[in-house]
């Protein structure tokens, strides 16, 4: 089950408390107490894992370990180890505590989240000329504490949506090596699917029905996901009794949450051609046309029709590829 929505605290330890001692060794006098080592922080670095967010569902609590104490003899305590969690490119981070939104949009991008506390300082530090035997000491610094919303929102350069059991799960597994889970009846699939097709990133949206930006069907968890993709395929199908009205209710729906997606660029992918005859294909695809122009039919079983999307998606790897 993909985990895209879920609420944690996280806590960095607290540093280290100072010690209060004073010299052993023989003729030599003075405070010789050791400072408390730095509380860890808890760091979130970016992975291309979109599960990754899956080790929350029983986990609400991220805790670093404390900074250890001070002792004699100038021996300082040890800086806690750093608590580092892996978190799916994608990812919004709302701080709730604070109010602050930070994201996580690269592989390998690291974002501090809570710092951990300052170690105290130990008898040594208070030394001076009028304050030879300073027995003075500081408690360790408390670790930072937030409660945090996170909220994933895949970024994928081209968004499959449609309405339920349209083949948008078939050609995913077509084009890549996703191997996704198909069959003949609605809500196939689930939660979003990836695939990669060379330098492109393609997104499988769980089918959309009319109402799904009130919460109807599998509702407005997976139009999120509709937002971070740069180029939608809008998938209707050849034997609907009405493929204007199909591509109405999605648009509704995606204006509805978010009036911004229907600016993205857009091809219509008329799936199931191989259920009707040509003639009847050819009437079709003039009446998605008037639609959008970049409208054509897609049959998993037609070699030809794959190679046509196949030719759109290497112009946009050659465009992503040059930085267009």
């Amino acid at each position: 089950m993909l985990i895209d929505d879920i609420k944690i605290e996280v806590a960095a330890g607290h540093g280290g408390k100072g010690c209060v001692a004073f010299n052993k060794n023989l003729m030599s006098l003075g405070p010789a107490g050791g400072s408390g080592g730095k509380g860890g922080s808890v760091i979130f670095v970016g992975v291309s894992d979109l599960n990754a967010l899956g080790q929350f569902r029983f986990r609400k609590q991220v805790n670093a370990e404390n900074g250890r104490e001070g002792k004699g003899q100038f021996c300082d305590g040890p800086d806690a180890k750093d608590e580092m969690i892996k978190i799916p490119v994608g990812t919004v981070i709302h701080n709730i505590t604070t109010g602050v939104d930070q994201e996580i949009t690269k592989v390998g991008q690291e974002i501090l989240i809570a710092k951990g506390g300052r170690g105290g300082r130990g008898n040594f530090q208070f030394r001076g000329s009028r304050n030879t035997t300073p027995k003075e000491f500081e408690e360790g610094k408390p670790g930072e504490e937030f409660e945090l919303r996170l909220e994933l929102k895949m970024i994928a350069d081209i968004g499959f949506v449609g309405l339920p059991n349209l083949g948008k799960s078939s050609l995913l597994n077509e084009l890549t090596n996703a191997n996704v889970k198909v069959a003949n009846y609605q809500f196939t699939t689930l939660e979003p699917n990836l695939g990669v097709y060379y330098g492109l990133i393609l997104a499988d949206i769980p089918g959309l029905i009319e109402g799904a930006s009130d919460g109807k069907g599998l509702g407005i968890k997976f139009l999120k996901h509709v937002e971070r993709t740069k180029i939608i395929f809008h998938f209707l199908a050849a034997d609907s009794e009405d493929i204007i009205a199909d591509y109405k209710t999605i648009r509704a729906e995606l204006e509805a949450f978010n009036p911004t997606l229907l600016e993205k660029p857009e091809y219509i992918l008329v799936s199931r051609s191989d259920t009707v005859d040509e003639k009847e294909l050819k009437k079709i695809i003039t009446k998605a046309k008037k639609i959008n122009k970049n409208a054509l039919p897609i049959s998993i079983h037609n070699w030809d029709q794959i190679q046509k999307v196949k030719e759109i998606l290497n112009k946009m790897d050659e465009e992503k590829q040059a930085g267009n």
